[in-house]
């Protein structure tokens, strides 16, 4: 299916059973699971996203632990790691246990060191294939722009935006970076 690119950003939220209940989630891991094992079958260089909260209340040390095995077994491509904050007249903001803003912060540190390691060993993949670039805009002096399957490219050769250009990755500066 040329017209579909081969990146998908599936929310999970949390990497544990418990967790997901008390957010009120409708999946378990396990139904999460088989979907990326579906996604990773039928697309071979697919590129899997995922949003995480971390520090929702009553999330224990184990069940942070179980979140963190669950990511790491799965290997996402990227996380868009958010640590919880409460939201005015939600059920959570009123939830006993709230977790400390420390606990919150050594968390989302942990599991952005492991986002930025799995993007490096995805990204690796590719370096010396031919991709295809659809170029998004120039930054100083840099044009950049994203692969069908997510991964951010930039070169200083000049690229007219919104072109499509078949481009050969050649090495990982800048991924991982803030």
């Amino acid at each position: 299916m040329e017209k579909i690119c081969d990146h998908f950003h599936l929310s999970l939220q949390s990497g544990c059973d418990e967790t997901l209940k008390r957010m009120n989630r409708k999946y378990s891991t396990e139904e999460f699971k088989q979907s990326v094992f579906f996604l990773r079958e039928s697309f071979p260089n697919v590129a899997i996203t995922t949003d995480v909260i971390v520090g929702f209340p009553g999330e224990t040390e184990d069940e942070f632990s179980k979140t963190f095995d669950f990511l790491k077994n799965i290997n996402f491509n990227k996380m868009h790691v958010f640590k919880y904050s409460p939201r005015k007249g939600t059920v959570a903001e009123k939830m006993k246990e709230q977790v400390p803003e420390s606990i919150k912060e050594e968390r989302s540190k942990k599991l952005i060191n492991l986002s930025n390691q799995n993007e490096k060993e995805f990204i690796k993949k590719f370096i010396g294939k031919e991709l295809t670039v659809l170029f998004e805009e120039e930054k100083n002096g840099m044009f950049q722009g994203h692969t069908t399957n997510y991964i951010t490219v930039k070169t200083k050769e000049k690229q007219k935006k919104n072109s499509i250009i078949n481009i050969t990755l050649t090495d990982l500066s800048g991924v991982g970076m803030p």
